[in-house]
Formats: C-alpha cells, sequence, structure tokens
C-alpha cells in the first residue's frame, strides 16, 4: 500500500507552475494536502519541509523554504514544502509529510533530510523517527518541544538545531530540552538578535542551512553548479 492510500483520496491534481516548479493538491475528507515541489522531478536527494502550525509554503524568515529550495536546486537536490490538510494535528501532518517523501521516492528519492519550523520541527523529528531508512538528517528552527520526546532514536544521525534568542513564543531553551530529550544527540545554535520568525537572517539561515544540507547528502559545499 501506497502512503497516500492513507489519506483514501478523493482526487489529486498536478501542475507545473514554472521551471522547476511544481503543485500536487490531494482532495480528502479531511482536508486538502498541498505540495510545492522545487528541483528535479526525479532527484535522488530530498529535503521535505514543514511550516509550522498554520500551514502555508514560505517557511520562516522572508520566504526561507523556496529561497533554500532554490539554492539546493543548484546542486540537483529537490525539495517539497507540505501544507498540511488539518495544521496543529501531529499525527495528521507527520502522514502528509510522509506521503510527500513516498511520491518522491517513487521517482526515485532515495535519501531524505526533513526540516521544520515550530510545530513543524516535531513535524520532521517524528518523520525521521518513522523512515529511519529513508531520513538521513533532521534539522529544526524555532522547534517545539511537545510532539518530540521520541527524539533519541534520531541518533546517530546529524540533528541540527536553530533557535532566535529571543524568541516570543517559544523560548530558546526549548532546543537544548528536544536536545535533552533526544539524550544530548544534536547540535544546537542559538541565532544572536533572533524572534521565533527568525526574519532577520533569512539570507544566512539559507546559506547555513544549504551548506549544511549539501553536506549531509554528501555534496561537495562549493561552487554550486
Amino acid at each position: 500500500m501506497r502512503a497516500d492510500d492513507l489519506l483514501q483520496p478523493l482526487g489529486t491534481v498536478h501542475a507545473e507552475l514554472a521551471p522547476g516548479v511544481r503543485a500536487t493538491e490531494i482532495y480528502t475528507m479531511e482536508g486538502m494536502l498541498g505540495l510545492l515541489w522545487h528541483g528535479p522531478i526525479d532527484a535522488e536527494h530530498l529535503v521535505v519541509a514543514c511550516p509550522g502550525g498554520m500551514g502555508g509554503y514560505l517557511g520562516p524568515g522572508t520566504g526561507l523554504y523556496p529561497a533554500l529550495a532554490r539554492r539546493l536546486a543548484r546542486h540537483d537536490v529537490a525539495t517539497v514544502v507540505v501544507d498540511y490538510r488539518s495544521a496543529s494535528r501531529l499525527e495528521m501532518c507527520v502522514l502528509d509529510a510522509i506521503v510527500a517523501v513516498d511520491l518522491a521516492a517513487g521517482r526515485g528519492a532515495e535519501r531524505v533530510i526533513a526540516l521544520g519550523h515550530s510545530f513543524g520541527g516535531a513535524v520532521a523529528v517524528n518523520v525521521g523517527l518513522a523512515l529511519p531508512g529513508a531520513v538521513i538528517g533532521v534539522c529544526t528552527l524555532s522547534t517545539q518541544s511537545a510532539g518530540c520526546e521520541g527524539a533519541a532514536g534520531l541518533a546517530p544521525r546529524p540533528f541540527l538545531l536553530l533557535h532566535g534568542e529571543h524568541d516570543e513564543i517559544l523560548p530558546a531553551e526549548t532546543s537544548e530540552v528536544v536536545r535533552g530529550l533526544a539524550d544530548g544527540h544534536g547540535e544546537v545554535e542559538i541565532l544572536p538578535g533572533e524572534g521565533h520568525g527568525l526574519a532577520g537572517c533569512s539570507d544566512a539561515l539559507v546559506d547555513r542551512l544549504g551548506d549544511w544540507a549539501i553536506s549531509v547528502f554528501g555534496h561537495p559545499v562549493s561552487p554550486p553548479k
């Protein structure tokens, strides 16, 4: 059984929006799952990007997810941003992200990084736990700790936790809590002066996350294609 069969889809629509940018909408009785794809359709390497508790395609910063996707595409890495059927319902959102990975696997994706902001950090952690054979690294941005209780299961895979120093919603200490849940596994970076949305360091995050992802996938970090 394919993962998307678990959604009991009523219908699916695919559309190419621009060169290298494609959209998928999967209609279900529990809402519409939206997937925005960037990069090579048959890429071996994939980043699945999970938004916060309100869903959406842009991520934190000033459109971090599409900007990061454009950078990674130059290294033949695909990105899919998941707009959940029902944002903030953790189990459903994890399944939504798993469906995205499964669809990409059908086109050739073999190695995956799970990335998530805020609530999406918990989604990314759980995707990593659910797909240990495919997910080779996990990165969280301003993550919550709820839902990350099993984070120890991510070891020894790379686990990067970035958090704004002045996060007004989830204090920076939250990422340290999650690393504690992971039995000390993971690398926490506190971003000076940043709040929950990480709006002041979006460009720097594209570079930081791009280099990290490319390194995890085993690509040379520079120069890009």
